[in-house]
């Protein structure tokens, strides 16, 4: 497995750079091929989990080579705020999108030209117009272009969670600018999409760098969906009571949820807001601000939000429903924990999930004439995740082509399954059989919700007609919700018994390899629910414990650390950028912790390099002299 643990750089010319602009001593292993591939001007790819320094692959190279590198970057608000943070970084860097007045744009590009800046963002749509490509050629013909690097890359491929088809025009570029190196940069990209991204984007004799999926700094949680709001404002205010003081972000799949679970989030007592693309582009920007300055603790959104907010001390992301895929949930956890201190992501899951998924899927391929084969494929996915009552983050890696090796007799310490805030079902044989039994019964013919309304007896029009009410089966699990026993439909296909056959659009359930052998009850069957779907049969799997046990602040620390970010936010609103692009949580930890008392001390602190030092550094130091 990709090791992802930090070593010294071995090129002194990038090792100059990461240290004066971004107060870095080592890089992940990764990080320096991708950034050696950007200096020599190779095709890569590059996959690395959200919080693993994207970023810095091809913002490293330009400062390197001296001259301009291109990024393709999807929302405005991205834009933005990286270029604010490289700014404070002594970092020269522009964006060019629809906010940008033809004069400013101008002035961009002859900075470009005169070398006082080393970076220009744009949208894949303005890079592709004939007005660009025919600066791009200018910049290649004066030798001022380093490299094309394209961010999100994932949105290049069908496959993908997030495909946009006017990425797949950035091939165009090469023409324009022939032997120019083309970067693409992704956090998630399972080898399938790795493989379109190469061959959409046309990359020649491509080093694929793939840095290690899992993120140990996070904690997943899966629990039965029962009373939203309340769910979402316990793990909140859990947050807060182990001193916590990052945002929460809380994923809805309409944008009426949003602010249905936002006015009852505020009725909680909470600071909440919702975010959806049907709000006017003032309110929209105003929340988003809001989020960003640490005015506003929790946003409640459409997964329209997130993608372009790089704040990045958030501390909870909550699903409150289960997302579209694999790839889209490791998208929209990512933004937890960026700073690499400890995160919680929580789904709130309903067997339920997956067919709402579905049906605004195929209500979508009727109207635009698709193929939902692959859209429904990733669900059912998701579902077989969320059900295999597996380690979480041996599981996401698996997903992504990783192994993950974890003890079994101690877990990852950083999930439920682990954490033993799982449910066991006391009659797993006995319930297993019984669902095997109703799809064998039943000709292996029908879908999920046939085969729990035939086991927990129903007397439904479609059971009554086919004559499944007379089956000896027949409601032998009347006891259990359809919840329940459709979760236990999911982890039997997990683990091989069932699998899923879809002809059509209609799913229907077949005996897998071990079908016949758990019949029987041959070997043993282990079904779980996540906590809130058991009865009071059940029994709770080894003690719960909270997940955040890294706590790193004594109290004395902490009153430090809460005056070194009032100090932060003060500077931050008066340079009219987020307090994160100042200094990071982790950063402001690291002051604590290492109480510097001299410039020459702050500046051998992890994220201050010399242009904050000199911004920043004295009024800090001031902060970090006083009694506590």
């Amino acid at each position: 497995m990709p090791t992802d643990s930090r070593t010294s750089v071995s090129d002194p010319l990038i090792a100059e750079a990461v240290h004066r602009v971004w107060g870095f001593d080592s890089l992940r292993p990764m990080q320096e091929l991708a950034i050696n591939a950007g200096v020599e001007g190779r095709d890569c790819l590059t996959v690395l989990p959200t919080g693993g320094g994207k970023s810095l692959c091809y913002q490293v190279p330009a400062l390197v080579t001296g001259k301009v590198t291109i990024v393709a970057s999807p929302l405005i608000a991205l834009m933005r705020d990286q270029v604010r943070g490289l700014e404070l970084n002594g970092y020269g860097a522009a964006a060019l999108h629809s906010g940008v007045e033809p004069e400013e744009a101008r002035e961009i590009i002859t900075k470009a030209f005169d070398g006082s800046i080393n970076l220009i963002f744009a949208a894949p749509e303005r890079l592709v117009t004939p007005g660009f490509k025919t600066i791009l050629a200018s910049l290649h013909d004066a030798d001022r272009l380093g490299g094309i690097a394209i961010d999100e890359a994932h949105c290049i491929s069908q496959w993908g969670h997030d495909f946009r088809p006017e990425f797949r025009r950035l091939k165009e570029l090469r023409a324009v600018a022939p032997g120019i190196g083309m970067q693409a940069f992704t956090a998630t990209a399972t080898p399938r999409v790795r493989d379109d991204i190469v061959e959409q984007l046309g990359l020649v004799d491509a080093e694929v760098l793939v840095g290690t999926f899992d993120r140990p700094n996070l904690c997943y949680r899966v629990q039965s969906r029962n009373k939203t709001a309340d769910q979402v404002a316990e793990a909140v205010r859990r947050h807060r009571s182990v001193g916590d003081s990052g945002g929460t972000i809380v994923y809805c799949l309409s944008r009426k949820d949003t602010e249905t679970l936002a006015q009852e989030l505020i009725e909680h007592g909470l600071d909440a807001d919702a975010y959806h693309a049907g709000l006017s582009e003032k309110k929209r920007m105003s929340v988003e601000q809001a989020f960003l300055n640490e005015t506003l603790d929790v946003v409640v959104a459409t997964v329209a939000f997130g993608m372009g907010i790089d704040r990045s001390n958030v501390r909870l992301v909550v699903h409150a429903t289960m997302p579209k895929s694999v790839e889209a949930y490791q998208q929209e956890t990512g933004r937890a924990g960026r700073d690499g201190e400890p995160a919680e992501c929580l789904l709130l899951y309903s067997p339920s999930d997956a067919g709402r998924w579905e049906r605004l899927i195929g209500f979508g391929a009727e109207e635009s004439g698709a193929d939902p084969a692959g859209q429904l494929r990733l669900i059912r996915e998701m579902r077989t995740m969320i059900a295999s009552m597996g380690c979480r983050h041996q599981a996401l890696s698996e997903y992504f082509g990783q192994e993950l090796a974890i003890d079994p007799e101690v877990g990852c310490k950083a999930c439920d399954v682990c954490l033993g805030e799982t449910e066991v079902e006391h009659d797993s044989t006995k319930v297993a059989q019984v669902l095997m039994s109703v799809v064998a019964r039943t000709g292996q013919r029908y879908g999920a919700a046939h085969v729990c309304d035939v086991a927990r007896g129903s007397k439904g029009e479609k059971v009554l007609s086919r004559g499944h009410d007379e089956l000896a089966v027949h409601g032998l699990l009347g006891s259990y919700s359809k919840a329940q026993l459709s979760m236990y439909l999911d982890q039997l296909i997990s683990i091989g018994a069932l699998e899923r056959v879809v002809e059509d659009r209609f799913e229907t359930l077949r005996f897998g390899e071990l079908g016949v052998s758990v019949m029987k009850g041959v070997g043993d069957v282990v079904l779980s629910n996540p906590i809130g779907t058991g009865s009071a049969s059940k029994e709770r799997v080894r003690g719960q414990k909270s997940g955040r046990e890294a706590i790193v602040l004594d109290m004395d620390e902490r009153v430090l650390f809460e005056r070194l970010r009032g100090l932060r936010t003060s500077i931050a609103q008066e340079r009219g950028v987020p307090p994160y692009v100042v200094f990071s949580d982790a950063t402001l930890r690291a002051l604590v912790k290492d109480r510097p008392t001299n410039r020459i001390e702050m500046l051998r602190v992890k994220g201050i390099g010399q242009a904050k030092l000199d911004a920043f550094g004295d009024v800090f130091l001031e902060a970090l002299s006083q009694d506590v």
